[in-house]
């Protein structure tokens, strides 16, 4: 049976915290689905979707269920890494709040050395393996399988679902609606350089650094792009990426490519100070992404987006040390604190900026806005009545699951990871 109602709406409909929400859906016949997995693939034949996206209560955790306890941790980069910065300063903040001991691995690619580096965090005596970055998959699933008495959980992966291991698990959070935030505040700015006089309203272009045309960086730009419309109609958008999720040297390139083309503000999906500093040498105005530049870009630091992994690798700790269940996906929200902005730079926003983004945060909230609502978008001058996207990421790059409902597309519900993969109208691919 396929799903018809999100989270929040059931939230919404019955009045219910996140806790709750998460009972509900486990028994409901929406909480798990069943799907077919193509024929001739080696696989179990079904497909269940086991999202979650429920806290844990940390003081419920007693010493005796935390002895001999370690949590070790794999990063793609290290702390000069936005990205890798913002997953090591929640592991650290996760472990400390149940006093358990931890291991840091920094700059582990993403191939055999991870598996490797899993295999030496299990010798260890690590009882929670985490991996970051979207390339780590493969080799922690094939870590999960030879390690089955250890719990391994994984950043931005699409395949728990389908793997069914007991011990396999991905994790991510809504950050289409903190993109979609972070968007209000650039449509904010983009209203003010209009009404200044500084660019006319069909001079709003915004410039965006991508790593990948992956799904994640799409649902990310996207959203990014609607919160900006949604405040400022006029408002285009031109894409570059880089092809890397880490290059200084090239995240500065596009930013500076994307300014000499004419856009007026610029943000990214790419882990450096590139952009940012392309930003503040030009007096361009910047969102950042995973934290804030501000100390950097005085001038033309606007707000950042990230996702807090805190509550998520309290979970995860949480639960192994009780021996619960961690489900097979993991989708942080806004409501459990696992989606954030940082502070506004008051230097640099448009007057009304905060009170503009509680209202719209208000309306996520209950449920009233919808990022990917398919009335505020449309393709190549079509509004979006269907569209099947590849939730079960066979290989094959095929979509199989109905993912737009009630009028919106249905982001990181199937699984945690995104999947909005649509190129939609003004926004341009200038690599393409």
């Amino acid at each position: 049976m396929k799903n018809t109602l999100t989270r929040r709406d059931f939230m919404k409909v019955f009045g219910l915290g996140t806790a709750s929400v998460a009972a509900m859906l486990a028994l409901a016949s929406c909480g798990k689905k069943e799907e077919t997995a193509p024929e001739g693939e080696d696989r179990d034949a079904k497909v269940v979707f086991d999202n979650d996206s429920t806290p844990f209560d940390v003081s419920s955790v007693t010493a005796d269920e935390v002895k001999d306890f370690k949590v070790g941790f794999i990063f793609l980069h290290d702390e000069n890494s936005t990205y890798d910065k913002n997953f090591l300063n929640a592991a650290v903040e996760a472990c400390n709040s149940f006093g358990v001991p931890y291991v840091l691995k920094t700059n582990i690619p993403e191939g055999q050395e991870c598996y490797d580096t899993a295999a030496e965090l299990v010798d260890d005596g690590c009882n929670i393996i985490f991996a970051d970055s979207f390339g780590h998959e493969d080799f922690m699933i094939q870590a999960a399988r030879e390690f089955p008495e250890v719990e391994f959980c994984h950043a931005t992966g699409t395949k728990a679902h389908t793997e069914g291991l007991e011990n396999y698990h991905n994790a991510f959070a809504e950050i289409y609606e903190g993109r979609f935030l972070a968007g209000i505040v650039a449509g904010m700015k983009l209203n003010e350089m209009i009404d200044s006089g500084k660019i006319t309203a069909d001079e709003a272009k915004i410039g965006y650094v991508g790593a990948y045309p992956y799904a994640e960086v799409k649902s990310g730009y996207t959203s990014f792009f609607l919160g900006a419309r949604y405040i400022c109609p006029s408002a285009t958008m031109e894409v570059t990426f880089t092809n890397s999720w880490y290059d200084e040297a090239l995240e500065k390139e596009g930013a500076n490519k994307l300014i000499n083309r004419g856009c007026v503000l610029i943000s990214q999906h790419a882990d450096s100070m590139g952009a940012p500093t392309a930003c503040e040498e030009a007096g361009v105005p910047d969102v950042s992404y995973n934290g804030s530049t501000i100390d950097a870009c005085p001038n033309t630091f606007l707000v950042s987006s990230r996702i807090d992994w805190v509550p998520y690798m309290q979970v995860m700790i949480g639960r192994t040390a009780k021996k619960q269940k961690i489900n097979a996906d993991w989708t942080g929200t806004l409501a459990t604190g696992s989606v954030a902005l940082t502070d506004l730079n008051p230097n640099t926003v448009a007057a009304g900026t905060q009170e503009k983004l509680d209202e719209v945060k208000a309306m996520l909230n209950d449920g009233s806005l919808k990022v990917f609502d398919t009335a505020t978008f449309t393709v190549n001058g079509e509004t979006l009545e269907t569209y099947l996207a590849d939730i079960n990421d066979w290989g094959d790059f095929t979509g199989e699951t109905e993912s737009i409902k009630d009028g919106a597309f249905v982001e990181s519900f199937f699984r945690s990871a995104p999947s909005f993969d649509i190129d939609i109208d003004g926004i341009t691919n200038i690599d393409a």
